[in-house]
C-alpha cells in the first residue's frame, strides 16, 4: 500500500502549480494541508475515487498513485481551464487512471459511481445527496462544510456512509473555496452568503445570519457595514485571538444575529449586529462598534467570555451532528 508521504515523494508539486505553460494556478491549497486530507481519507490502491477541484492536478496525481494502476480517480472541476490544463499535465506524466471533467461537483458524477472515496477540496452550501448516494456502503467521504450559514466558518469533515445514511467520523480545522456554479474570478470575495458589499473606496463586505429579516434592498446589510466602517468605536480586545477556535465557537452558539465580515480585504471579523447596532472582533483582536455602550458589543464581550472560560476549545472537541434538510445535511457542532 502506498502512504501519502510516498506518493509525494513521486509527484512534482511544482510541475503542476507552477507549470510553465499554463502558469501558476491561483486555485490550488498548501500541499501539508491536501496531504493531511489524503491521509484520512485512506485510500488502498484498487479503489475508486472522486475529488471536487481538480485545481492544479497536483491532488489528482498523488490519487492516482495511491489507487494504483487498478484504480481510476475521476476529478472534477467547475472551470473548464483548469480541468482541460490537469487533464493535459497528467497525460504528459503517463498518468492515465485519472479522468479529468468540467462538472458541477455539487450533483456528483453518478456515471462513474460508485465511489469508495471522495474527497472535496471546495464547500457546498450542505452535503449533497448525491454524494451519499453515489458512495459504496461503508465509503469514506472527506469534506469541508459549513457550520452556520455564513462565510469561512467551516470545518473538514469526515463522514462515513453506512446503509445510505452519513455519518461524521470526525472533524478537524479547514476550509476551502466555496462551491460555486460557475468558475469564480474574485478569490478575495466569498463566493456565498454576502449580504452587501462595497466595492469603492475599498473593498468591503458583510453577511449576517439574519438576512431573512431584512428587506429587498439589503438596508440591514448595507447599514451595519456602514456602521463598522465609519467613526467605529475602536478598543483592544488584549490578547491574541486564536482563530479557528474563536470561530468554531462563534458558530456552535447558533445565534441568528451571528455576522461576518471583510472589513478590509485581508482581515476578517465575527460579530453581532442588529437593524440598529454592530460589533465585531477582527483576527488581529481589534474590535469595532457602533458605540461604546453598543448593545452588539455587550453581546460580543459576552460571547468572547464564554469562549475564554470554555477554555477556547480546539474544533476537534465539538460533537458534530448532521441534520436532514430536504435532500442534503446541514453540519452544526455543539459542545
Amino acid at each position: 500500500m502506498t502512504t501519502v508521504a510516498e506518493a509525494a515523494e513521486t509527484v512534482p508539486e511544482r510541475h503542476y502549480t507552477h507549470h510553465e505553460e499554463r502558469g501558476v494556478t491561483p486555485h490550488r491549497s498548501n500541499p501539508l494541508v491536501i496531504h493531511r486530507e489524503l491521509t484520512t481519507l485512506d485510500v488502498h490502491e484498487g479503489m475508486n475515487v472522486v475529488e471536487f477541484g481538480t485545481g492544479s492536478g497536483y491532488s489528482g496525481a498523488l490519487l492516482s498513485q495511491l489507487v494504483g494502476r487498478v484504480g481510476q480517480v475521476t476529478s472534477l472541476d467547475i472551470d473548464a481551464y483548469l480541468a482541460r490544463w490537469a487533464a493535459v499535465i497528467h497525460q504528459g506524466r503517463g498518468v492515465r487512471n485519472v479522468e479529468c471533467h468540467d462538472s458541477d461537483g455539487t450533483a456528483g458524477f453518478a456515471s462513474r459511481a460508485p465511489y469508495d472515496r471522495m474527497v472535496a477540496w471546495c464547500t457546498p452550501p450542505l452535503l449533497p445527496r448525491a454524494w451519499v448516494d453515489q458512495m459504496v456502503d461503508g465509503g469514506i467521504i472527506v469534506a469541508p462544510l459549513p457550520i452556520a450559514a455564513v462565510p469561512n466558518m467551516t470545518v473538514v469533515a469526515k463522514i462515513v456512509v453506512r446503509d445510505g445514511q452519513p455519518e461524521v467520523e470526525s472533524v478537524a480545522t479547514g476550509g476551502y473555496i466555496e462551491a460555486t456554479t460557475s468558475p469564480k474570478g474574485d478569490l478575495d470575495l466569498p463566493g456565498r452568503w454576502v449580504d452587501w458589499e462595497n466595492r469603492i473606496p475599498a473593498p468591503s463586505w458583510i453577511s449576517i445570519a439574519w438576512r431573512d429579516e431584512d428587506d429587498q434592498m439589503r438596508t440591514g446589510a448595507r447599514t451595519a457595514l456602514d456602521r463598522l466602517l465609519k467613526n467605529a468605536h475602536t478598543e483592544p480586545y488584549g490578547q491574541e485571538i486564536d482563530w479557528p477556535s474563536w470561530r468554531t465557537f462563534a458558530a456552535s452558539l447558533t445565534d441568528h444575529r451571528l455576522t461576518m465580515a471583510g472589513l478590509t480585504p485581508d482581515m476578517w471579523a465575527i460579530g453581532h449586529t442588529t437593524t440598529t447596532t454592530a460589533a465585531v472582533i477582527q483576527q488581529d483582536g481589534t474590535i469595532l462598534a457602533d458605540a461604546p455602550d453598543s448593545p452588539s458589543l455587550t453581546v460580543l464581550r459576552g460571547w468572547l467570555k464564554q469562549w475564554e472560560e470554555a477554555g477556547r476549545p480546539a474544533p476537534a472537541t465539538y460533537t458534530p451532528t448532521l441534520v436532514r434538510t430536504g435532500d442534503s445535511w446541514d453540519l452544526r457542532l455543539s459542545r
